[in-house]
């Protein structure tokens, strides 16, 4: 559980690295008192103050937490994938202060009472938990659930998640409503119409491999609509709802996202790393880089939906996160236990783990391989998500701000070993994969939660 009422921890000799307000590395000592940053100041200046409790950040950046918009961690209902305990004690390992759970529980997250049996201190989160209830009544996209009711309980958006909203009256309706309470539809754009049966993305790989292919119009066709819904509340409702699309994997859809924000609607959006990594060739054991993934025939653990696409598409999302139309990475940490991978590929359940690895990820990929410069890319992963949320005092570095911070060698190259990984689950295509960039402490309302 975590603590409000903390005793005065000073961070010392490090570089402070905030997205908002210091975006080149300068040397900074902070000073954190009862959950918040009390004082940030020159190295040194705060040796006159009896401080017991010191952490030497020498060498290290220190950096707002991370904030991941879109997790599963399975409670209530399938514990054996996961708990909110270790999920969010993967979510610290990962760097991560704030997490936001989704809503395919078992029962669905549908209600005042579930939400509130999720975010109780009896469930042991490491690190700050919020929530996003079900748009929908048992997410079976018909009748919405009691938005002002879920609001005023700590809601932070409604969202479906796993199952679209297909129905053009009731999406319209869910935007309608989030609208007025000033809080977003986060939505899972999928037309399910034309995805029954598929596995993978279509395309020659899956033709290959013998299995049914999503296309790309199944997603895009959702965004496309869901874009015009906007519009049209806000000329005939004259209301500014906020749409934000869940893990986007395909050129089209971005397009729809890119221009729909250049005609000033609100639209936003994230991408998992899986999709600016890897391609649908992980599935076939022909990765076309086979670092970032083992060479397995049907690999279930390169299962999600979206499902990885090709390589076009995977050069789309970077692009799209290069020049800001993404507007943050999310995980969509999706925890499944071994046994329910170990099947056919077509039977296996879709998701991967993702939470200690989105970090290592970003860095090799967008700041290595595509110059992403650091502060960007903790932009993406902090004060983006914050901001997307309204969190206030998430996100950045400030005093006054909340004292969720992470400490990290950005230039350490090191492997992940799903076996090691404190989640319940370890069901990652990463495994043995390189990562840059490590994380030595995670601190949440200025208390220590996990040291690498």
């Amino acid at each position: 559980m975590i603590e409000q009422n903390t005793p005065d921890l000073l961070i010392t000799n490090g570089h402070l690295l905030d997205p908002v307000s210091q975006p080149e590395p300068a040397p900074r000592d902070l000073l954190l008192r009862d959950g918040r940053i009390h004082a940030i100041d020159a190295p040194g200046a705060f040796t006159a103050l009896e401080i017991k409790n010191v952490v030497d950040a020498t060498g290290l950046l220190v950096a707002p937490g991370l904030i991941d918009v879109h997790v599963h961690l399975r409670e209530p209902g399938q514990t054996w994938k996961e708990t909110i305990a270790t999920g969010t004690r993967a979510a610290a390992a990962g760097g991560y202060t704030t997490v936001v759970a989704m809503p395919n529980t078992i029962p669905v997250n549908d209600s005042v009472e579930t939400m509130e049996w999720m975010l109780s201190p009896d469930r042991d989160p490491q690190v700050h938990l919020l929530a996003m209830p079900a748009a929908t009544q048992g997410s079976l996209g018909e009748r919405l659930t009691d938005y002002a009711a879920l609001a005023a309980a700590g809601a932070v958006g409604f969202t479906d998640d796993g199952k679209p909203v297909l129905e053009d009256r009731v999406m319209r309706s869910a935007l309608v409503a989030a609208a007025r309470l000033g809080l977003p539809i986060s939505q899972h754009a999928e037309d399910t119409h034309i995805t029954g049966g598929c596995s993978m993305h279509a395309g020659p790989v899956a033709f290959r491999l013998g299995l049914r292919g999503m296309t790309i119009e199944a997603e895009s066709n959702i965004v496309e609509r869901d874009i015009q819904l906007l519009r049209d509340i806000e000329q005939k409702d004259h209301l500014r709802p906020h749409l934000h699309v869940q893990h986007v994997s395909t050129a089209k859809a971005l397009a729809a996202i890119r221009l729909a924000k250049q005609q000033g609607l609100h639209v936003t959006c994230e991408a998992a790393p899986h999709h600016f990594t890897l391609t649908d060739q992980a599935v076939s054991g022909e990765a076309a880089d086979p670092t970032f993934c083992r060479n397995t025939p049907y690999n279930t653990n390169a299962k999600m939906n979206p499902p990885l696409r090709d390589e076009a598409d995977r050069l789309a999302v970077v692009e799209a996160l290069l020049d800001g139309t993404i507007d943050c990475i999310a995980t969509d940490h999706a925890p499944h236990a071994a046994h329910e991978k170990e099947v056919e590929f077509e039977r296996a359940p879709n998701g991967i783990t993702g939470l200690e690895t989105a970090l290592g990820l970003a860095f090799r990929i967008l700041h290595q391989r595509h110059g992403l410069p650091l502060a960007r890319v903790l932009a993406l992963l902090s004060s983006h998500p914050a901001q997307l949320l309204k969190l206030d005092g998430r996100g950045t570095l400030t005093p006054g701000a909340h004292a969720d911070l992470v400490l990290f060698d950005p230039a350490a190259e090191w492997t992940y070993a799903a076996a090691q990984s404190l989640s319940k689950s370890k069901n990652s295509p990463f495994d043995l994969a390189p990562m840059l960039g490590r994380i030595h402490a995670t601190l949440c309302a200025g208390r220590v939660v996990h040291r690498g």
